[in-house]
């Protein structure tokens, strides 16, 4: 097949979705902790400063030895500075919309808000304990949900002793807030 027919990845490809996060809603702000904005900024650096020019240096070593069909180095080389690009465009695009927001400031309140750490109750008894974060720092395995989560939404501005109802696949669920914490200013 002729080249000129052969789609092209864009440039502008949604990049919450190659990052394999879902993408922000309509108009939201990307909030994050002042830690979650710190280590997405430490990445881009690292990505800017360190990986990219020893992938450059690499690829062009490689450019330099012919053939550059069945030269691997280029190729992996070339496939990998896209790959880098990619994650730095979808870095500098949600660090430039971040809004961060200093879950200390709560400290000592029992009213849920973005980077509560929040004990509920289900219907069946069940205890659970999540921490509210940004889009792009949560990790469940963590016990960290996204802001936009339906959790999260449910709880946000409940206060303990509240009970909130869920909406889960399964249907309505009641969850009772037992317990909410910030961290301490300065920690």
């Amino acid at each position: 097949m002729n080249k000129a027919f052969v789609k092209e990845p864009a440039g502008d490809e949604d990049d919450d979705e190659a990052a394999g996060l879902p993408p922000l809603p309509p108009g939201a702000r990307n909030y994050l902790t002042p830690q979650g904005y710190a280590r997405l900024r430490h990445e881009l650096v690292e990505l800017i400063e360190r990986e990219r020019p020893k992938v450059v240096e690499v690829v062009s070593w490689a450019a330099k030895n012919g053939d550059r069909s069945e030269n691997g180095d280029y190729l992996y080389g070339k496939k990998r500075l896209r790959e880098i690009d990619r994650r730095i465009r979808f870095l500098t695009k949600r660090l430039d919309i971040a809004e961060v927001a200093d879950p200390s400031l709560h400290h000592g309140s029992d009213q849920v808000f973005f980077g509560a750490t929040v004990t509920y109750a289900t219907a069946r008894g069940e205890q659970r304990t999540i921490t509210i974060k940004g889009i792009d720092e949560a990790d469940s395995l963590k016990g960290e949900v996204s802001w936009i989560a339906p959790i999260a939404r449910a709880l946000i501005k409940a206060r303990e002793g509240d009970e909130v109802q869920l909406l889960t696949p399964g249907g309505r669920e009641t969850i009772e807030v037992l317990k909410v914490d910030y961290p301490a200013p300065g920690g």
